[in-house]
């Protein structure tokens, strides 16, 4: 039987390179929307606890995983494993937004690790 309960209203959270939204949540994986503002990237980073898997639902976006750096369309996906250095870049001027599931054991904040990025955080990594 589909559960339907777990579906609610979205809260858009400001980032300083775009947005994000929550659209569901259930233990061991989420929904969520990214947009990324033209010309921005978010930091370099990794998850001890989590994949993540995207979704390019508007413009072009261009993710760093490992050593690949890949153009997606809209449409068009990618795969970041547990444990993989990735980074999520829109650099065209045009508004750009994917769809991002985490899943995993860990889902929230405490699970990322970045590198320094254009927003002046930096929080150390693990080896």
């Amino acid at each position: 039987m589909p559960v339907t309960d777990n579906f609610q209203d979205p809260e858009c959270v400001e980032r300083p390179w775009g947005w994000f939204e929550t659209v569901c949540e259930r233990p061991g994986c989420k929904i969520k929307r990214i947009g990324v503002s033209p010309g921005q990237q978010l930091s370099l980073q990794r998850h001890q606890h989590r994949a993540e898997h995207w979704v390019v639902v508007v413009g072009t976006a261009v993710a760093t995983v490992g050593a690949r750096v890949v153009g997606l369309q809209v449409g068009e996906h990618i795969d970041i494993a547990v444990g993989e250095v990735h980074r999520l870049a829109n650099r065209t001027a045009q508004a750009m937004e994917l769809v991002e599931v985490p899943f995993g054991a860990v889902l929230d904040e405490n699970d990322i690790e970045r590198w320094p990025d254009d927003c002046g955080r930096l929080q150390a990594l693990r080896s």
